[in-house]
This record gives C-alpha cells, sequence and structure tokens, in this order.
C-alpha cells in the first residue's frame, strides 16, 4: 500500500487571527475562541482572563504554535507569555488570576507626614534631605509636594508635558507613583525596546533664561540600550575621586542645562569608546549617551568646548591636578610608597614656533610641549604639570618635591625613582633632605667594579615571578657643589652585571631593600612607558585639545645662537692653527734636508708663506677666543624668537585629568576581573574595552538601577563580565548626584561550544 502525505486542511474561519500553521483565534465582544485544524478547541468569554490566558498557554505547552506566534496573536510580548506559562507550572489554573494592581500595602504618606515634608521644603531643604528626615524615599517627598508628572506643582517647574512625554518610559523621581498606576508588576512588566529618552521641555526651558543650576539625572527605562556597558565603570570611577576633585576646584559650573557631573561623565564615556575628545560627540548619537546621563540628549560638540573652557578660565589646572592626586592617596595609599617620575614630550605638528626639544622615541629634534608625569607603584598616573620649556627632569624634580609632599602626607617616607635626566647630586641631596628616597641609574664616567665582587641575588616580584640578578653591592660618595650645607653626599650603589658583561650602576638611599629588590624597582619605570604608549594609542594622550596659544615670555633666557657660531669660529681657528703648524712644521724639515745637501749654503731658510701662514693662524685663534669670551652664553628669547608661542596648556590639564581617571578605573576593572578571566594576563584590558561597547537593559526599581547587559562575543567572556558585575554589584555604588544603587548583571549565557 503506498501512503500519500497530504498537508492538513487549516479550515480557519473568517476575520480570525492566524495561530501559526494550524490554528486561529477568533476574538470579540463576547469572547474568544482557538480554532485548531478548523475545530474549536479552546474558548473564553468576554472578561474572562483566566481562560484566554489559558488558551494561550496550553497552545504553547501542546506545541500547536511557537511562542512568538502565540504572543502575537494575543497582543503580549513573549517576556509575558513566558510569565504565563511559568505561573501555570506553579500554581495551575490558579496562578494566571491577574495579580492585585497598584500599592500592595497601606500608603505610608500619611496627613501628618505630608505637612511636615511641605514644612522641610519651605525650610529650602533639598528632597532627598528630606527624605532622610522624614524615612521616605525622594518619590514619596514628590507625591506629598504635589510634584508628579501631570500634576500643577510638576507642571509649573517642568512644563506642561507634551504627547511624547507622557508616553515616554518613567522617570527614577516619579517611579513609585508610576507603579501603583501600572497595568502590572513592575518586575514583569516588558522594557520598551530602545524608548525615546524623557523630554526635558521645561528643564530647557529655564536653563535658557538661566534659572536653572543644573538638569537632575531622569532615567529612561528600556531595553537594548546602546553602550549600556559604559555604566561600569562608575564604581571604579568612585575610587579616582574624579568627581570629588572637580567639585573641590570648581564648585560648580554656570546655571545651565549641562552642569559639572554631565560634562565630566560625558567627557569620560568618550575616553572609554577610544574617542576623547569633544568633536567625538558627533560620531555617537546623542540619544544614546543622554540615557546614560540621565538626560533626554548628551550635549554636543559647542556645549563640551563652551564648558570646558569655562573650566580652563579659572586657571585651576594644577589645583585640581593635586586634588585628583590626593584622592588617589586616599584610595590606593599602599601604591604611593614608590613614585615613578618621568617626563613626557607631546610633539606638536602645528605651524606656531614652539620651542623645539628631544624627542627620544623619534631620535631627533622636533617642536614639543614637555609633561612631568608622576605614577604610583603599579604605574597608574597620579598626577601630571606643566613642564616649563627647556627644563630639565633635574630641575623639575627639585620644583615638584613639595607636591609629593602635599600628596603623600607630612611624615611618609616614599622613594622616587626616575632615569638618568635627572642624574645631579644636589638632587639627590635635596631629594633626602625633603624626607624622601630615591632609586636612579649613575651616570657617567665611573669606576668598574671588581668582577670577583659579583654574586647571585634572586627576588620573586608582586607577580609572583622569580628575579634573578647578578649584582655587587657598594657605596659611593658624591661630591656637592659649592654652597651646600654638606661636601659630599654618599648613596648606596648596587651595580648589576648584565649578560654582555656591561655594568650598569644603581643609586639608591634605601638600605634596607634587597639589592635585587632595587633593580627590579628601577627597571620597572618602564611599565610608565607603557602607560604612555597605550594612553596614545586609547586615549589620545598627545591630542592637540584646544587651539589656543599663549605668548611665550620674552625674558626667559635661552641658548644663543651667536655664542654657537662663535664656539664654531673657535673651533674653526683651532683647526686652522693645527694646519698651520703642520704646514710650519714640514717647511722646518724642508728646509733641514736642503741645509744638509751637498754644496748648500751655511744656511737654511724657512719658506716666509708659512711663517706667515701660522702667525694668522695664532692670531685669528686669539680673536675668535676673545670674541667667544665675550658673547654672552644665554640672552632673553625675545631677541631670538620675538614671535614665540607656548600652547594653553590649562585645558590639556583638565583632559588629562578626565583620561588619567578613565585610564585608572579601567586598571581597577582589569584587576577585579583576573580572577574570573583565565586569559587575563594577556586580555583583560581587551575584555574591559568590549564590556564597555555593549547594549543592555536599564530598569529601575525603587532606589536600585539595574543594568542587565547583553551577552558578550563568546560564552568565556561572558561569564567573566557577570562575575565583574557580581563584584560590582557588591560595592553598593550610587549614581552621582542621585541616591540610586547600581546593580549589574549580565542576561543568560547560551554556551554553544
Amino acid at each position: 500500500m503506498v501512503r500519500v502525505l497530504q498537508p492538513v486542511l487549516p479550515l480557519l474561519p473568517a476575520q480570525a487571527v492566524a495561530v501559526g500553521p494550524v490554528a486561529a483565534l477568533a476574538e470579540g465582544v463576547d469572547g474568544g475562541v482557538v480554532h485548531v485544524c478548523g475545530l474549536a478547541t479552546f474558548a473564553f468569554a468576554s472578561g474572562d482572563e483566566v481562560g484566554r490566558r489559558l488558551a494561550a498557554v496550553q497552545l504553547v505547552r501542546t506545541r500547536i504554535a511557537s511562542s512568538v506566534a502565540v504572543a502575537a496573536a494575543f497582543a503580549v510580548t513573549t517576556v509575558t507569555l513566558r510569565r504565563w506559562v511559568a505561573d501555570f507550572d506553579a500554581g495551575g489554573v490558579a496562578g494566571l488570576a491577574p495579580r492585585k494592581r497598584g500599592p500592595k500595602g497601606p500608603s505610608k504618606l500619611t496627613e501628618p507626614l505630608a505637612a511636615r515634608v511641605r514644612d522641610l521644603d519651605a525650610e529650602g531643604l533639598t528632597l532627598g534631605a528630606i527624605g532622610e528626615r522624614c524615612g521616605i524615599d525622594t518619590a514619596t517627598v514628590r507625591v506629598a509636594l504635589g510634584r508628579r508628572k501631570g500634576s500643577a506643582g510638576w507642571e509649573a517647574r517642568h512644563g506642561a508635558a507634551s504627547v511624547d512625554d507622557e508616553a515616554a518610559p518613567i522617570d527614577v523621581e516619579i517611579a513609585a507613583d508610576a507603579a501603583a498606576a501600572a497595568d502590572a508588576d513592575a518586575d514583569d512588566s516588558p522594557l520598551p525596546v530602545l524608548p525615546a529618552p524623557v523630554p526635558r521641555t521645561g528643564e530647557r526651558a529655564l536653563a535658557r533664561t538661566g534659572l536653572l543650576p543644573e538638569a537632575e539625572p531622569v532615567f529612561t527605562q528600556g531595553a537594548q540600550l546602546p553602550l549600556a556597558g559604559l555604566l561600569l565603570i562608575l564604581p571604579a570611577l568612585a575610587s579616582t575621586g574624579l568627581v570629588e576633585a572637580f567639585t573641590q576646584t570648581y564648585a560648580r559650573l554656570r546655571n545651565g542645562f549641562y552642569g559639572l557631573r554631565s560634562t565630566l561623565l560625558m567627557m569620560l564615556f568618550l575616553a572609554l569608546l577610544r574617542d576623547p575628545r569633544a568633536e567625538a560627540a558627533t560620531r555617537v548619537r546623542p540619544a544614546d549617551l543622554g540615557r546614560l546621563l540621565g538626560l533626554d540628549r548628551a550635549p554636543e560638540v559647542k556645549t563640551l568646548r563652551r564648558k570646558l573652557g569655562e573650566l580652563a578660565e579659572a586657571g585651576k589646572g594644577a589645583q585640581l591636578q593635586a586634588a585628583l592626586a590626593r584622592q588617589h592617596a586616599q584610595a590606593r595609599p599602599e601604591a604611593l610608597g614608590f613614585l615613578y617620575v618621568d617626563g613626557h614630550v607631546r610633539v606638536y605638528s602645528g605651524t606656531r614656533d614652539l620651542p623645539k626639544t628631544h624627542i627620544a622615541r623619534l631620535h631627533m629634534a622636533a617642536r614639543a610641549t614637555n609633561e612631568t608625569w608622576v605614577a604610583d607603584a603599579f604605574a597608574d598616573p597620579v598626577l601630571v604639570v606643566a613642564a616649563a620649556p627647556g627644563a630639565s627632569l633635574a630641575a623639575e624634580l627639585t620644583r615638584l618635591l613639595p607636591d609629593l609632599r602635599a600628596v603623600v602626607g607630612p611624615t611618609r617616607r616614599a622613594t622616587v625613582i626616575f632615569d638618568r635626566g635627572g642624574w645631579s647630586p644636589a638632587l639627590f641631596a635635596a631629594i633626602t633632605t625633603a624626607g624622601f628616597d630615591l632609586i636612579t641609574y649613575r651616570k657617567a664616567p665611573y669606576h668598574s667594579v671588581d668582577p670577583d665582587a659579583f654574586t647571585d641575588h634572586v627576588w620573586v616580584d608582586p607577580d609572583g615571578r622569580e628575579r634573578t640578578y647578578r649584582l655587587a653591592d657598594t657605596a659611593v660618595v658624591l661630591p656637592l657643589p659649592p654652597g651646600h650645607e654638606q661636601d659630599t653626599v654618599t648613596l648606596r650603589q648596587v651595580c648589576r652585571l648584565a649578560e654582555d658583561g656591561a655594568q650598569i650602576p644603581v643609586l639608591t638611599s634605601r638600605t634596607d631593600l634587597p639589592a635585587a629588590e632595587v633593580c627590579w624597582r628601577l627597571s620597572a619605570r618602564w611599565r610608565q612607558e607603557n602607560y604612555f604608549k597605550y594612553a596614545r594609542q586609547h586615549f589620545a594622550l598627545d591630542a592637540l585639545d584646544s587651539y589656543a596659544d599663549t605668548a611665550d615670555d620674552g625674558d626667559r633666557l635661552v641658548p644663543s645662537p651667536a655664542k654657537h657660531h662663535a664656539k664654531n669660529a673657535v673651533d674653526t681657528a683651532r683647526a686652522g692653527l693645527a694646519t698651520a703648524e703642520k704646514a710650519m712644521a714640514a717647511a722646518l724639515d724642508d728646509a733641514l734636508i736642503a741645509a744638509r745637501a751637498p754644496g748648500s749654503g751655511p744656511t737654511a731658510t724657512v719658506n716666509p708663506s708659512a711663517d706667515r701662514a701660522l702667525t694668522t693662524a695664532r692670531r685669528t685663534l686669539e680673536q675668535a677666543a676673545a670674541d667667544s669670551r665675550a658673547t654672552p652664553s644665554h640672552i632673553p628669547l625675545r631677541e631670538v624668537r620675538p614671535d614665540a608661542r607656548l600652547l594653553e596648556e590649562e585645558r590639556k590639564l583638565i583632559t588629562h585629568a578626565i583620561r588619567m581617571a578613565a585610564y585608572n578605573s579601567e586598571s581597577t576593572l582589569a584587576r577585579m576581573i583576573t580572577p574570573h578571566y583565565r586569559r587575563a594576563q594577556d586580555e583583560a584590558r581587551a575584555l574591559i574595552r568590549e564590556a564597555m561597547t555593549l547594549s543592555g537593559d536599564i530598569r529601575i526599581d525603587g532606589d536600585t538601577l539595574h543594568v542587565t547587559l547583553d551577552p558578550a562575543t563568546a560564552p568565556r567572556r561572558s561569564r567573566a563580565i557577570a562575575a565583574l558585575c557580581r563584584e560590582l554589584t557588591a560595592t553598593e555604588t550610587t549614581y552621582p548626584d542621585t541616591n540610586l544603587k547600581i546593580a549589574y548583571s549580565v542576561k543568560a549565557i547560551t554556551d554553544t561550544t
């Protein structure tokens, strides 16, 4: 017998909505019927919500149709449908009964409490302060003051809500009131995908009149929000003290919609996106970053430039760096036992007449600006100052000593580590007198150590790696220039024998450290160079953040070109004299040979031209030497380069502070994720960079801001980020300028390996 396979005839009634290939749903004023292959299988009366949900659940349970098809036919989301299935599994048909809407208990807001709230508001207290005194949250305070959205008090302060405003997601300040009026529990309600941020029309109107100090954060709840992973940085950012340092230094910005908080976070987010200049605002959708800032849109390029310009006008860049360094010292005091100091050259390729300096990594001299950087024991940046043009590292270190003392505290004895550019016995004496220790390379010339004095030394570094050196431990006495209280300074010398036989002497005032640790600490200075390289690649360290410039100090003494020419003239005259002397010697030899020749006269004469040339050469050298002595070695800058300019440094110090905080925060996250990621040694920072670009959901639940990230590119990376989220949630960090604690998580991870 031959079997013929024939598709089942759907036999769907007219006006019915298809539910998959064989089912349909017909609903009307009397209720609804679900037809399967033309047969009425499930039915429910009008208003029978339990029966309607049961029909949907049975379609899914019997696999008559997919969840997506059933959810579309019953006009619900797949999340809601899955919740119905879970409720049915847990409680049967009774579990499908709709839950009570609105608050589940009696209202806390009694009339006496409302009256007390109004009295405290009249005293000028903030909403948060009123809530703390009354034991209620900010949303309830707003209810008592009539500041809910839609009320007359709210509209008077924020402007009447538009149609789009009413349809927008509920903001954080009125979450409690919105939950009371919602159709279902907040936890069970599906989040809208990529919702438009809540309009802030009223506040923008106030900002235009100068009546708004700064727009408060109002978050838009939604799903699949781009760049939600940037919010991972906030707990680590709190440890850097960036917001506190800016607040201590500048207090606040002028009245406007965008204030100090939103400007800082915007620049920080741009830095984490590897485009840290204001121009990067044109390459990110304003609404995407606006949701993360708690605003309707992020500030534009011109706004960021104006805000940074306002900060730069205050001229407090050095104070800001000092405040940030103090915050760093408070958060990580164990990292300040060793301080790495090094100069950094920012190459300039514009048209302004900037001073030239030697660029070691390019092996050439070019127009550039100099900075002096201080890093902690882990090479994380602590402080940066603009170096004076032409200043040596030794001079900058001498100038920095009071700043370093202010950072580490009045009594702590930290160790300053630097390279040969800071070689100066006078500086060594100043460092020890200021209560610091030092480690640096010894500069030639120096006497070699007896090869028999070297022995093997082993030390385990903080990373657990064993280091072996062949060292000779001695002492050295260095003379000091006149004018010092003492004539010499005595230091410990640890000489390392390289594999090629070269001796590398290291000087230190630390007699308590093992010799191998002294060498390792100094060689670890290259980690600061690694920071410069990483920051140039990822944080635009050398970018030109401002086109403003200032006139250089015309009275500043610079090397005289005339002195250079005078020295060249002396060298040329000296070479000419040597040539004349050789010619005279040759002439004398010729004369002696001629006198000894047979038939020659009793006397021999020297060629007169050689004698005249020698006399002229001597006079030329004497004159060149006199001219060189009379020529000053340094002259005022205005006589050499009257149009000399310097780049404006204030804005650079501000942006440096933001980028330093971004790097240090990223370092903190990388250290936190290391135990949870096997390849963290090589990929920790790459994983953090990926996490910053993840999309995710933002949901408000009471006083908690839930950030649920989408999975990463691989399950193992997602699991590491999930572990990081658990640690960050445990810090109970609050979003700046709010009372919202941030809770992080990652959506369900599907391992496809």
